[in-house]
């Protein structure tokens, strides 16, 4: 069978790649991952067999003379095009030999054009994103609904914020206020913030000039690593880490220094520390409480880390969304720390607090030379954050401490629910002292690691949980840790146990 469809060549454009093939890119993934399980089936052994292709003679039409083996004219490992990224270039090889072969069936010839296709519209991100994909945090809540599993992964809350915030959002909308805000956030939740955080910190920051709103915590981050970090400049991350760390480091192009926390305790590896950070070093990034491990970072290692960052000029951006879920120490804020405010900006959300994840209100809190970076790269992000909640996100801010110890009692309950319960299953648990996350070691049952433990928790035994290995630089070091979450309903979270209890065999 002759090759009746014309590959196109390498130079072919975008437009005529689809005009080609009269489908959307998406189709052209799901055509590429078909693609890849064709390959390991019908050809196990990939570039080996391909490049040794023969033709025999069939016996039948000479008896006489012996069997001849006729070697198509293909390359072992036709030259590749630097525009072709590395992950890509095995693929491109394998789809490049696959156009010399004159007998293949049609299916294989329809996957050699739509995997081509598909490769070329793939090189069309750009570098500093390729190796990132679908969020861990997307991918497990989808398997949740396909295989019916309790969600114990992704941390939102599985009830609702309280009504006098409800209610609060819903007056402002009736009320008109539903047009852009200013920029940097509504007058009235800028100095619900300032006041907050003197309430929390003592200190007194003005609501104006220091004070920014943005949509959501992860927003804030975005805006102060954009507005605030070089490419080349190095930052300090401790693992495991919020996976939008990385992601928006790898956007700015800074140089990415990692320190991991291990269990059972994750505390902060000191000499380890001292040696990363030097005279290179422009920020180090701090989420305390600690997600995903709960830890809280002590007093003694802030303050380690201040005298590091002032001996050194170096910045510190502190993630403290969980800083109301501190169950077992007080939070601490770095920018309280003598000498800290100056160089720290504090970041920290609505959503957490008041189990309103869907809002996205955020914020960032920083004196004026830092919060100037901040507020441009926001001004280009975003620009303004949702009109009436913020009005909302102000009365919020407002609550009675009685809000807040209640809050922190429910999820004490919640906690010793889960713990117990993991506990009596065979997990390892590791302590927890704040957030709504706790990590387990999953070793006991026999998966080779955390993503093939969570998949067969997910298809065998419903329930949800998230594999840590996607928190860390080098992923084998996450690899014997899961990550459950507490913020569901009391029933839910018994719901999960008794299938566990029921379902799970330790191997």
């Amino acid at each position: 069978m002759q090759l009746s469809i014309a590959i196109p060549s390498a130079n072919c454009s975008y437009l005529e790649m689809l005009s080609h093939l009269h489908c959307r890119p998406a189709t052209l993934l799901t055509f590429s991952k078909s693609f890849q399980i064709y390959r390991r089936t019908k050809f196990p052994s990939s570039m080996a067999s391909i490049s040794t292709v023969s033709t025999e003679k069939a016996a039948s039409s000479n008896q006489d003379q012996p069997t001849q083996k006729t070697h198509l004219p293909l390359q072992v490992s036709p030259p590749v095009p630097a525009s072709i990224s590395a992950q890509f270039q095995d693929y491109y090889i394998l789809v490049r030999c696959c156009v010399g072969l004159s007998k293949f069936d049609s299916s294989f010839r329809f996957f050699v054009l739509v995997c081509w296709h598909s490769l070329k519209w793939l090189n069309l991100v750009a570098k500093r994103l390729e190796k990132f994909k679908t969020t861990i945090f997307t991918q497990m809540s989808m398997l949740a609904i396909k295989h019916g599993a309790i969600n114990l992964g992704q941390g939102f809350p599985n009830f609702d914020g309280p009504e006098f915030v409800k209610e609060a959002a819903i007056q402002a909308i009736k009320d008109g206020k539903n047009q852009y805000a200013r920029g940097y956030g509504v007058p009235d939740l800028n100095s619900a913030v300032a006041a907050r955080f003197k309430k929390d910190t003592g200190l007194v920051v003005d609501p104006e000039k220091e004070v920014t709103v943005t949509s959501g915590c992860t927003e804030a981050i975005a805006a102060t690593m954009l507005g605030l970090i070089n490419p080349g400049d190095e930052v300090i991350l401790f693992a495991p880490f919020y996976d939008s760390y990385e992601a928006t480091l790898s956007m700015v192009g800074a140089k990415i220094t990692s320190i991991t926390l291990r269990p059972p305790d994750f505390s902060v590896p000191i000499d380890e520390l001292k040696s990363a950070i030097s005279k290179n070093t422009r920020a180090i990034l701090i989420n305390t409480p600690h997600n995903p491990t709960g830890k809280m970072f002590s007093r003694e290692e802030l303050e380690i880390i201040a005298s590091l960052c002032v001996e050194n000029d170096v910045l510190v951006f502190t993630d403290e969304v969980y800083d109301k879920l501190a169950f077992e120490a007080d939070h601490i804020c770095m920018a309280s720390l003598p000498g800290m405010y100056e160089r720290t900006v504090t970041l920290n959300s609505l959503g957490k607090t008041f189990s309103l994840t869907g809002w996205k209100i955020g914020w960032a809190i920083a004196p004026p030379h830092l919060t100037w970076g901040v507020r441009q790269a926001h001004s280009f992000l975003t620009f303004a954050t949702s009109t009436p909640m913020q009005w909302a996100a102000a009365a919020a801010l407002q609550a009675p401490d009685s809000y807040y110890e209640e809050l922190k009692r429910d999820y004490m309950a919640k906690k010793a629910i889960l713990v117990e319960g993991l506990k009596s299953v065979g997990f390892k648990v590791y302590p927890s002292s704040g957030t709504y996350f706790v990590v387990v070691d999953h070793t006991p049952f026999g998966l080779e690691n955390d993503i093939a433990f969570c998949e067969y928790l997910i298809k065998e035994v419903g329930v949800v949980a998230i594999p840590t290995s996607v928190f860390y630089l080098n992923p084998e070091d996450g690899k014997n840790l899961v990550r459950f979450t507490f913020c569901k309903d009391e029933e839910t979270l018994r719901s999960a146990v008794e299938r566990m209890k029921e379902k799970l065999i330790r191997r």
